[in-house]
């Protein structure tokens, strides 16, 4: 006696499209990505300065290109939309206690978004010097 095989429905390869919650966590889940391609980035970057005046050159001609800007104009996007997401999340993670008090979530996503404008601004600071 064989089993009768269930009907079921086809479904769409980009079902994920039509609800906005599935797309962010797809596009979340696809910005890990560019995130990664800015660590490349830094670590070319940083081989071209420690190669000379010449490679760094070479370097900054290559980040000049269009393809190149492209890229990191979208991976910046990407990124940003990483840590956003990654920051609005983090209250829902995290279970912060102080004297066995729960510290709020607002202010736990306050102190993400405090300590990242911190954080870009002693970075401006150092760069902009």
């Amino acid at each position: 006696m064989t089993a009768t095989p269930l009907y079921r429905k086809p479904i769409s390869t980009f079902w994920w499209v039509r609800r906005r919650s599935y797309l962010i966590f797809v596009l979340r889940e696809l910005s890990s990505v560019f995130v990664a391609w800015f660590v490349v980035y830094l670590l070319i970057l940083v081989n071209a300065v420690s190669s000379g005046n010449e490679e760094y050159q070479e370097f900054l001609s290559w980040s000049a290109g269009p393809g190149v800007l492209t890229l990191n104009m979208i991976a910046l996007l990407f990124v940003l939309m990483h840590t956003v997401t990654w920051f609005n999340l983090a209250p829902k993670a995290m279970v912060v206690r102080v004297r066995s008090r729960r510290v709020a979530p607002v202010v736990i996503l306050g102190l993400h978004y405090l300590l990242w404008g911190l954080l870009t601004a002693i970075t401006l600071l150092v760069v902009l010097r």
